[in-house]
């Protein structure tokens, strides 16, 4: 995307670049084409009203709730990887990040380990863990398959399965097993259904699916659908996932897309090129390489079902798993810089892939996807982590921070945004490997929209995109903006708004984010962020009153522009539409937005700063520290009366227009003992094979040459806290943790601490526990990120443990005051 720089007639090349370097680089789009028109005839959904007359409804363009543009986030989970007894605090978790829709596969080998034996309790229990997620607020997709993958062995299709007939194809013998495994999952949602008053909105059929032949290709997946509905899943959504060529039958599935920061999957071993998640899409929705175990040359059906069907996602990635060949770290802005490339190219459901990690459940064998029994990919017998927002075992990462506000502006501004048109500016990335062209687009609708930009690219320097404004052309007439051109910082990423209604008063444009709309007892609130290192200015139509600091600004060429607001500078910003009310308007930091919550309290919704992670549940809200026992709260709108909390709490001086709380508990000092048992063993070299031709995960008798220490544990670790880390710093190729013979983790090393959490283990900690790492060979082709990898001598070997910790994490509980 080449920048449109007004053009200077000077005499000498010199002058002429020393007069374009002073210009603004004004961007440039034509967002004058309308939307489609919206139609939802041709789609054959399921039943689409609850009792209570809510209904659920998909066109061409988007979802609807209640007959309005609806944009919710979705994210996955997968109750079997998950300890029952914490499902409905992690689904809470779920809810306060901002998700809407929990989604999870149903692993048919999880469940049907052995022909005939269906096993539905504890972590296997479906009909629980889909009246938690009603209980806390989330509706549910179920991912019946039969095909999963999930990182599974034989994409979760039981091995008496495998071994007996063909698999994902009109075999009459296969689906005689798949339809009583299928009534099976009935039974646990049966009575949960959306038409029934209950959670379940969406069935997905099969996974990445675009298998030819007899049998096989679109006429199996519409096979799966009516064998679906025949035996009682009637939702107002059937999906399908939509890329690698997937095929499918038109009108009676919805596709849904994704992408992911890094391929584990691939057999590269180096820095992968720019991948096109940082990339707007224009003409299509599929995001590359996503991992499906089948191939094919053939178009996919969506290369013909665009204009039929909304942009959905299923599975942008959350983070990416580590496999043994390829163990990526992603940072938070990886994860997060998505957001608006995915939303500024016109998804209107934002689907991660995972939201939540976890851990693999053991039967009668492991179960995890293994590139020496055939899998194209080795895993983890045990860890699922995922590098997810919430963790394997349900750590808020910093990545949820980063994730979060996005999720804030889709609650509040997705039913305005997801009528949007989609509008390419003129100009284009010159290929893959372009990171210099500023990468944005816009949503429009009218004259009013969104502008979406991105400068950061996982693992490449963008440049700083100097002295930038956008000029987008509406229907009603251009708008340019900021009124002084910006310098864009490297790595930054945002959404800025054009015509954006405030309670009738009319913002034309702002520098800064929209976040969240709250209400106090003075009327309409709205929160914007900053973005980082970028000058914030707000622009209204000439006939709104505003008000900063006290002061009445006056309208100047049409436009009341505000000067440079800072969160610390802007102790009041009020606007009021011609006739109408008072609106308050506050500005955070970009800092302070990644603190962002907006959670219920007293009756009403409030936005609450917080360094630390919070939940909210009937009684009230959770906030855990980690390491520090100090809590400090800042909230808006402040409530009437201080709440009654588990820790002596007490006001603090106000942070702007916040209400500020603090508290502190009794710290505790917490240590482990770690102990050599055996030295490590010289490895063989690697090998090179299996399915992907690549490096091989060592095989079982290798482990035995692991070194190995005795980690003793302090028996009351748990004692008045929420949780104890346990982190291990360590080297190697990959680590485990044993309780005797029972391995309790695992862990191909990539770079980070190791973080176990120990309530998991509770009654575990009265004995000594094993660590073993086996050593990394300095010729082990796998890929690990150069700066993370630790330094192994040529021709050598690592594998030590340099030193182990618990960290423990404190809570504070609030509960409103009691009237």
């Amino acid at each position: 995307m080449s920048l449109r720089i007004r053009t200077i007639a000077l005499a000498t090349a010199s002058a002429l670049a020393a007069a374009i370097a002073a210009q603004a680089a004004d961007l440039a789009v034509d967002a004058t084409r309308p939307p489609a028109a919206v139609r939802s005839e041709h789609l054959r959904m399921g039943a689409a009203t609850a009792p209570d007359g809510q209904t659920l409804g998909v066109n061409n363009r988007y979802l609807t709730r209640n007959g309005r543009p609806w944009m919710p986030v979705m994210g996955e989970f997968h109750y079997t990887r998950y300890p029952p007894e914490h499902w409905g605090a992690e689904l809470a978790k779920m809810r306060a990040q901002g998700v809407d829709i929990v989604a999870t596969y149903i692993i048919w080998n999880h469940h049907e380990e052995r022909a005939g034996q269906f096993n539905w309790a504890g972590d296997r229990d479906l009909k629980r863990f889909v009246e938690l997620a009603r209980a806390n607020g989330l509706l549910v997709v179920i991912r019946i398959g039969p095909w999963a993958h999930g990182e599974v062995r034989w994409g979760g299709t039981p091995d008496w399965v495998v071994n007996a007939m063909p698999t994902r194809r009109d075999d009459p013998v296969y689906l005689t097993y798949v339809e009583r495994y299928w009534r099976e999952i009935y039974k646990q949602v049966e009575g949960q259904l959306w038409k029934d008053g209950g959670p379940v909105i969406g069935v997905q059929l099969e996974n990445e699916y675009n298998i030819g032949g007899p049998g096989a290709g679109a006429g199996h997946i519409a096979t799966l659908k009516a064998l679906a509905r025949k035996i009682g899943f009637d939702v107002p959504l059937y999906t399908v996932t939509g890329w690698d060529n997937a095929v499918y039958p038109k009108g009676e599935v919805i596709p849904v897309f994704g992408g992911y920061a890094d391929e584990p999957w691939s057999a590269r071993q180096g820095r992968l090129p720019p991948k096109e998640v940082y990339a707007f899409r224009f003409g299509s929705r599929v995001g590359g390489d996503l991992g499906a175990q089948t191939t094919s040359r053939n178009a996919g059906t969506i290369e013909s079902d665009m204009d039929d069907t909304p942009f959905l996602g299923a599975e942008f990635g959350g983070g990416v798993p580590i496999m043994y060949r390829r163990r990526p770290y992603l940072s938070p802005d990886d994860v997060a810089a998505m957001l608006p490339v995915q939303l500024g190219s016109g998804a209107n459901l934002y689907g991660y892939y995972m939201f939540h990690g976890g851990r693999n459940p053991q039967g009668h064998t492991t179960l995890e996807e293994d590139d020496r029994q055939g899998g194209y990919n080795g895993m983890p017998i045990v860890n699922y982590d995922f590098q997810a927002p919430l963790g394997q075992y349900g750590q808020v990462h910093p990545v949820a921070d980063a994730v979060r506000p996005y999720h804030l502006f889709m609650k509040a501004f997705g039913a305005r945004l997801a009528p949007m048109e989609v509008q390419r500016p003129a100009a284009r990335l010159s290929g893959r490997d372009d990171v210099a062209t500023p990468r944005w687009s816009v949503r429009s609708q009218g004259d009013r929209g969104f502008v979406f930009f991105n400068n950061h690219v996982r693992q490449f320097d963008t440049p700083v995109q100097a002295k930038t404004r956008f000029e987008v052309k509406l229907p009603g007439g251009s708008v340019t903006f900021p009124s002084r051109a910006v310098d864009i910082p490297a790595g930054a990423y945002f959404i800025w708004p054009i015509n954006l209604d405030l309670d009738g008063a009319n913002l034309a444009w702002a520098s800064a984010q929209p976040l969240t709309r709250l209400e106090d007892a003075d009327g309409p609130l709205y929160v914007f962020s900053a973005t980082k290192g970028v000058p914030v200015e707000m622009a209204f139509s000439a006939d709104v009153e505003v008000t900063l600091n006290g002061k009445r600004l006056k309208a100047v060429d049409g436009r009341v522009v505000t000067p440079t607001l800072t969160p610390e500078g802007m102790r009041e910003l009020f606007v009021r539409p011609p006739g109408g009310k008072r609106v308050r308007i506050v500005l955070i930091s970009a800092e302070q937005a990644r603190q962002a919550y907006v959670l219920p309290f007293g009756g009403k919704d409030r936005l609450v700063l917080s360094a630390d992670p919070i939940f909210a549940d009937e009684a009230g809200w959770s906030v855990r520290s980690k390491a520090d026992a100090g809590f400090r709260l800042a909230l808006l709108p402040a409530l009437d009366a201080a709440p009654q909390a588990s820790l002596p709490l007490r006001r603090a001086k106000g942070q702007g227009p916040f209400q500020v709380f603090e508290a502190q508990a009794a710290t505790k000092a917490l240590s482990a003992e770690i102990k050599p048992l055996r030295e490590a063993k010289t490895l063989p070299p690697s090998e090179i094979g299996g399915r992907a031709k690549a490096v091989l995960q060592p095989y079982a008798e290798q482990y035995g040459r692991s070194g190995a220490w005795t980690l003793s544990l302090p028996k009351g670790a748990l004692e008045g806290l929420s949780e104890a880390w346990l982190e291990i710093d360590y080297a190697g190729d990959v680590a485990r943790l044993f309780d005797g013979v029972d391995m309790l983790d695992d862990q191909f090393y990539y770079g980070p601490k190791w973080e176990v959490g120990l309530s998991r283990f509770g009654d575990r900690l009265d004995r000594d526990w094993t660590l073993t790492v086996l050593p990394l060979r300095a010729d082990n082709p796998l890929y690990i990120q150069p700066e993370l990898k630790a330094a192994i001598p040529a021709g050598g070997q690592v594998g030590e443990v340099t030193g182990v910790r618990i960290v423990p994490e404190y809570e504070l509980r609030l509960t409103a005051a009691r009237k």
